[in-house]
């Protein structure tokens, strides 16, 4: 990519320095240096230690866990960047927490999805790059551009290279009715068929499957989902699946969020491979050998250079 060094510079607070990294080798950059560091009473402070007076800054930084603490290195690292007088600040936010509560379920709840979005823009972002929003509709809380990318493309690429039959002996699965859309585009794209897992949530983070709408048995089978919390649901569809006829469970998601017992549930249940992408970093006791992490960073590289460059994003969403 020619791309004018100066021009364009790529920030990286604590949350995922190393898909940053990777980032601006694809862009043919260095992540620019700022300290993010903490007082002792655990107040963040930012220090941006070169001039990005006029530049195109990008702040690469996914409000995963601890997701307090990297959504105020984010807010702080805006702030700093827009008084020293960036000419354009982007917030690149690969995982965008709070998403889960996007509406007003029960009386009297917060809707932190439009909270966190009004920081953001009140800090100083011009605008905000961000992959597979766990409710399409947080795009509009923002009152400044959202660019909303999809890591579908790498994972449908994953599995087509993988499976030299696939049309013949898969089934995609959407683990609940939430994400049966997104599931029958991924569907769509690899060209095999859907099933439905139904289910119910008798309490958070709890779910209890009551039926399954679909064909699946002696076939192989992906489950596909947005992120992955504590596994209960995907593990849970995964063995009833395998229990009622299926050859062997693939599952996907973009966001290995996995938290809880989630790695445990993993670990001894039916799913043969769990893919996932490089929005959230995998600590070392997560990297178990069921799991398989495939990188994000030259899609938001090329979606960083279209931006820098006044280009459309459409061709992005290409396979």
């Amino acid at each position: 990519m020619d791309i004018s060094k100066g021009s364009i510079k790529i920030f990286s607070c604590n949350g995922n320095r190393r898909l940053a990294e990777e980032i601006a080798d694809n862009l043919g950059l260095r992540v620019s240096d700022c300290s993010v560091t903490k007082f002792s009473d655990g107040e963040i402070s930012v220090r941006i230690e070169e001039t990005v007076r006029g530049a195109d800054i990008f702040i690469v930084q996914p409000t995963c866990y601890p997701v307090n603490d990297n959504l105020m290195e984010l807010l702080i690292t805006i702030d700093a960047a827009k008084r020293a007088s960036a000419g354009r600040i982007n917030a690149v936010i690969p995982y965008y927490g709070y998403a889960r509560q996007d509406r007003k379920a029960k009386p009297r709840e917060a809707i932190s999805a439009k909270l966190v979005a009004d920081l953001i823009t009140s800090a100083g972002a011009d605008r905000v790059i961000t992959m597979d929003l766990h409710s399409a509709q947080i795009q509009g809380f923002f009152n400044i551009p959202m660019d909303h990318l999809s890591g579908m493309p790498i994972l449908a690429n994953y599995y087509l290279n993988k499976f030299e039959n696939i049309a013949e002996d898969f089934v995609a699965v959407s683990p609940d009715l939430g994400s049966v859309a997104r599931t029958r585009a991924f569907a769509e794209i690899l060209n095999i068929p859907i099933a439905i897992v139904d289910k119910r949530r008798p309490g958070p983070n709890v779910s209890e499957i009551m039926n399954i709408i679909g064909e699946f048995k002696d076939k192989n089978v992906i489950l596909f989902d947005d992120m992955i919390d504590t596994a209960g649901t995907i593990t849970n569809a995964a063995n009833t699946i395998k229990q009622r006829g299926a050859k062997k469970v693939y599952a996907c998601c973009t966001h290995p969020v996995l938290s809880g017992a989630a790695i445990e549930r993993i670990s001894s249940g039916a799913i043969t491979e769990l893919v996932v992408l490089n929005t959230i970093p995998l600590t070392d006791e997560k990297k178990i050998p069921v799991i398989r992490q495939l990188s994000t960073a030259k899609l938001f590289a090329d979606a960083i250079y279209r931006i820098h460059e006044g280009l459309p994003l459409s061709k992005l969403r290409e396979i």
